[in-house]
């Protein structure tokens, strides 16, 4: 990846600081970013606040590509951050990047 076109990518860790079926918290000014991973060692960033109540998603159980946060059980989608019917909401997602093991995020 040529990343002087990627001016806004932060390098965030490696892929395997990440556990599979779990997440990493990115701390920043606007929100911390939850980083997860799953089985199948894809990854996805959204916010760290459920659209519910705003728990923290990054505390909730990965399971397929799917969230569920462990404050009330809403089911959020991790590549559009849209939750399941019949919840109605939509956590902010951010584009990731993984080049070979090292993972990026864009936060603007």
């Amino acid at each position: 990846m040529d990343r002087s076109n990627l001016p806004n990518w932060t390098h965030v860790c490696q892929l395997s600081d990440i556990p599979r079926l779990g997440s990493r918290v990115l701390k920043h000014a606007d929100g911390d970013v939850a980083i997860f991973r799953t089985a199948e060692d894809e990854v996805f960033a959204l916010l760290d606040r459920c659209p519910h109540k705003g728990g923290a998603l990054s505390q909730g159980i990965v399971h397929g590509k799917t969230v569920t946060c462990p404050l009330h059980s809403w089911n959020i989608e991790l590549a559009s951050g849209e939750a399941r019917a019949p919840d109605q909401g939509c956590a902010r997602r951010f584009p990731v990047k993984v080049e070979g093991v090292a993972v990026y995020v864009c936060l603007s």
